[in-house]
């Protein structure tokens, strides 16, 4: 354990010591001078200033006096609603001001702006300039020779000097616009010419050399200039704090030192310009609490960098922790946790710093919230399968497992019983009759002295499935006893009680198998010698099934089962919470009786009784070794239906058994509680969360892609592509180490495994809805007809939609070409793939490709073809010559 715990620090230090190392630190020239301008918004919060955002004079007189120790001027944009307050607080605090009429297509609005205006520079001495319109002409909201008669028409009204705000370029291109104005205000605005952080300055600089070569003798003034502290990428444009601050003091120097006159956008940031697009509420020199965003000298760093880092750190050692409460981790097993730790808690800071660094409407915060909630879910998943693969790869090898060779007790169970009896269960519903006389031969042939087998044909009334069935009993023996029970109430269940009614008294284990398996002879032999331990309840042995071979779609489903049996029973037996499934499995009598019996208000019996006995404190156990072989369901839609059977089921076995996991309410280890807690939530949880996320981005798409409105940022989108790769490294490395399948079947089985998402989160809904669902038989042994109906609807519908999104995604993003949204549209194909994995298997089974025939023919073609294997040719005797068997029998 001291080695554990020095790996735990040896982590930690490490990921402090990348924090230390990937600290950001710039320089830039010092600036401790005033600024010449800023512009100003007197708003607060997120509302648009047009519905109820409506500016207080304590709010302006507030900020006005904090902008008075950093400029000596403002920039309005507006002349009302509220805005006409600020001149008259401005002069308190000794602020020019430049006065704004904002210009649209409402012309009755640009009529009281106007006014509004005019009245401003009249009775405020500390007016310096009227703005008439803001980029009118680049909005398209008026034509140029209607704001010319706008501006003379002011003009004649004001003694202050009179200009329009435009974009550069407008003026480079409308000299007569030029010619109107007492001076050119010009926005330029790198940013969004797609400059990056370091040409920016270079660009304004060009810019305003341009307009001053082009008109001089002209006042030319930089109205707008400015760099976004956070949003999304620009092409090559990139926001963000450090670039803002970079990018500012850089400006100012080269102003400075070549007498620009200019003005910066904005003095305080405006959460409700969240319609700009992902930068418009982050322009400001100030945040929203109007505090600096960074200083004018010295390094530029970001002064919360050792909080989130010690916000990650402490995460990472709190999620280190139950490494400790491990069996014998080894080095590399507490390793691998670690990192993962550490990596989640440096994960959770980025969630800290997102949040506080950025503004939410309502719909983006709700967005925002439900999907990191949603993440938590994903994450417990995720480190759940590392933890796993740490165990399987690094761990010290399972314990607890029954092996063939490994020597166990003698099979006795009390002083006289050299072999105790076992009652073995055979229950069957419209079962095919050859396949359940195979079963039952199966049985006869065990190698074990003492037991007996009860056959139960339940709610099958068609004598051609139950009379052969009675006869063939009477044949095998005395040891064969036969039930046919009509209008069992309970399914499976049901019929399974009926059949511990008839059990003999005598009988002290009771073995359960399906109607299509065929045991080993050495089951009984090998396994009840474990019941010797009295503490022992149950013993499970795994599924197999015999007939993969049957097609390439029965192939891979038996590739998709075996991992179940090969690694997470493994691994759920060390803990003693093994899933109990309803076949080769062997329970003690007495903890049957203790818990009640067979149960029937779930459809997933056999789960149900197993979970019971456990919390009663009866041990379990389990062995990977095979010692029967069924059937695998006839089609994909069985197979579908039995994954939605075990799902519904397993999802009532939620709601039925969740008190029994606080604490004292049953006898369940902290460990069992966390191996089917976290079993739930990797399986249903999984599953359902696939599904929510998908559907809930596809709905998200039209937002990001039409409105300018961005939420899956790094911290929503890159969690769920870490949370697929360790999925597939989960499914690779151990079914690498665990399952000895094939790699073309492995492949195949993860497909499989991936395809019955939307029928797993379907179940789980359902049960969320619905108290009970009728018991689904699994269509075995080829009686079923396969269905007209394609088996992939809603998965095709689905998953088609979710690549369009991803299309549509990337085609509006061609001109913006945000990083971000390229992630997202990657993520949307990632979470197509399951739905189409669905669609995929249901095309596969009513194709060519899925017989075994084809492949080896086309092999055979393939090789004739390119001359690796030589084609047999027709040889034809010569019509004058007798094969040497017929000389010989003429002879004769």
């Amino acid at each position: 354990m001291r080695a554990v715990a020095a790996v735990l620090l040896l982590v930690t230090a490490v990921h402090a010591a990348l924090w230390g190392l990937l600290q950001e630190k710039q320089q830039a020239p010092d600036f401790r001078g005033m600024l010449p301008s800023v512009s100003y918004a007197p708003f607060d919060g997120n509302a648009h200033p047009d519905v109820d955002n409506i500016p207080q004079a304590e709010k302006i007189r507030a900020d006005l006096k904090k902008l008075s120790t950093m400029t000596r001027a403002i920039r309005l944009y507006s002349s009302t609603g509220g805005v006409e307050l600020v001149p008259p607080i401005a002069a308190e605090f000794g602020l020019k001001v430049m006065v704004g009429a904002w210009i649209d297509k409402n012309s009755e609005r640009n009529e009281r702006e106007i006014d509004a205006a005019i009245n401003l520079a009249r009775r405020n001495s500390n007016v310096i300039g009227v703005v008439v319109g803001n980029e009118v002409i680049y909005r398209g909201e008026q034509k140029i020779d209607d704001l010319i008669e706008m501006i003379k028409r002011v003009k004649k009204s004001v003694n202050v000097p009179v200009t329009t705000g435009e974009i550069w370029n407008i003026w480079r291109d409308n000299p007569q616009l030029a010619n109107s104005v007492d001076f050119i205000a010009a926005h330029v605005l790198p940013y969004w010419e797609n400059f990056t952080a370091q040409q920016a300055v270079d660009q304004a600089v060009a810019m305003f050399q341009l307009l001053r070569d082009q008109f001089p003798g002209k006042r030319i003034v930089i109205a707008e200039f400015g760099w976004p502290s956070a949003g999304y990428n620009l092409r090559n444009a990139e926001p963000g704090p450090f670039e803002q601050a970079s990018v500012l003091r850089n400006f100012v120097t080269r102003a400075e030192a070549i007498g620009m006159d200019y003005n910066i956008v904005e003095a305080i940031d405006q959460p409700w310009k969240f319609f700009e697009g992902g930068v418009g509420p982050y322009w400001g020199l100030l945040n929203a609490s109007r505090e600096p965003k960074f200083a004018w000298t010295g390094p530029i760093v970001n002064e919360n960098y050792w909080k989130l880092a010690v916000i990650a750190l402490l995460v990472g050692v709190l999620m280190s922790l139950p490494i400790l409460r491990l069996e014998r981790p080894t080095v590399m097993q507490a390793l691998v946790l670690s990192a993962a730790a550490n990596a989640v808690g440096a994960w959770v800071a980025t969630v800290f710093a997102y949040w506080a660094g950025h503004y939410f409407v309502f719909g983006s915060a709700f967005a925002l919230t439900l999907g990191l909630i949603l993440l938590v879910p994903l994450i417990l998943i995720a480190m759940a399968r590392i933890e796993e693969i740490a165990d399987i790869a690094f761990g010290r090898g399972p314990h607890r497992l029954i092996r063939k060779s490994a020597p166990v007790a003698p099979a006795t169970i009390g002083e006289q019983v050299a072999f105790p009896k076992v009652s073995i269960h055979i229950p069957a519903y419209y079962e095919p009759v050859e396949m359940l006389k195979q079963t039952l031969d199966a049985v006869s042939r065990l190698d074990y002295p003492n037991f007996e087998c009860v056959c139960i044909i339940n709610n099958t009334p068609d004598p051609a499935f139950w009379q052969p069935i009675q006869d063939h009993c009477r044949t095998l023996g005395e040891r064969f006893k036969f039930i046919n029970a009509e209008k069992v109430q309970g399914f499976k269940a049901g019929a399974l009680r009926i059949a511990m009614d008839r059990t003999a008294a005598d009988a002290e284990i009771i073995g359960i198998i399906d109607a299509d398996y065929v045991v080993h002879p050495d089951w009984l032999k090998d396994l009840v010698p474990v019941f010797a331990d009295p503490r022992v309840g149950l013993v499970q042995a795994p599924q197999e099934h015999r007939d993969g071979d049957r097609s390439l779609m029965h192939y891979i489903m038996n590739g998709e089962y075996a991992g179940f049996f090969d690694i997470g029973m493994v691994q759920r037996n060390e803990h003693n919470a093994i899933i109990v499934h309803g076949t080769m499995c062997l329970i003690r009598r007495a903890a049957m009786d203790m818990v009640g019996g067979w149960s029937s208000d779930t459809i997933c019996e056999d789960t149900d009784l197993g979970l019971a006995i456990i919390e009663h404190g009866w041990l379990t156990h389990y062995t990977n070794q095979r010692y029967g072989e069924g059937l695998l369901p006839d089609t994909y839609e069985a197979f579908k239906k039995q994954r939605h059977r075990w799902a519904y089921g397993g999802f009532q076995i939620v709601k039925k058994h969740w008190r029994r996991f606080l604490p004292g309410a049953s006898r369940l280890s902290p460990d069992q509680r966390r191996e089917f807690s976290l079993g739930w939530l990797n399986w249903l949880g999984a599953e359902s969360l696939g599904v929510v996320v998908a559907i809930l981005n596809l709905i998200w798409v039209p937002i990001v892609a039409f409105a300018d409105i961005a939420i899956p940022d790094k911290i929503l989108t890159l969690p769920i592509i870490a949370s697929f790769v360790v999925s597939l490294v989960h499914f690779v490395a151990l079914y690498r180490l665990r399952v000895k399948v094939k790699a073309g079947q492995m492949l195949g089985a993860m497909i499989a495994a991936m395809s019955v998402q939307w029928t797993v989160s379907r179940a789980v809904a359902q049960g969320l809805i619905t108290e009970h669902l009728a018991f689904a038989r699994t269509s075995k042994g080829g009686l079923s007809r396969m269905s007209i109906e394609f088996q992939a609807f809603w998965e095709a519908v689905i998953g088609v939609l979710l690549l369009v999104g991803a299309a549509v995604l990337v085609a509006t993003n061609g001109f913006k070409q945000v990083r971000e949204i390229y992630i997202f549209a990657g993520v949307l194909v990632l979470q197509s793939l399951p739905f189409l994995a669905a669609v995929s298997i249901a095309i596969l089974e009513n194709s060519r490709i899925n017989s075994f025939s084809f492949w080896r023919n086309s092999a055979i073609r393939t090789a004739e073809l390119i001359g690796l294997r030589p084609v047999a040719m027709p040889t034809i005797a010569a019509p004058s010559q007798q094969a040497a068997s017929e000389i010989r029998r003429d002879a004769n």
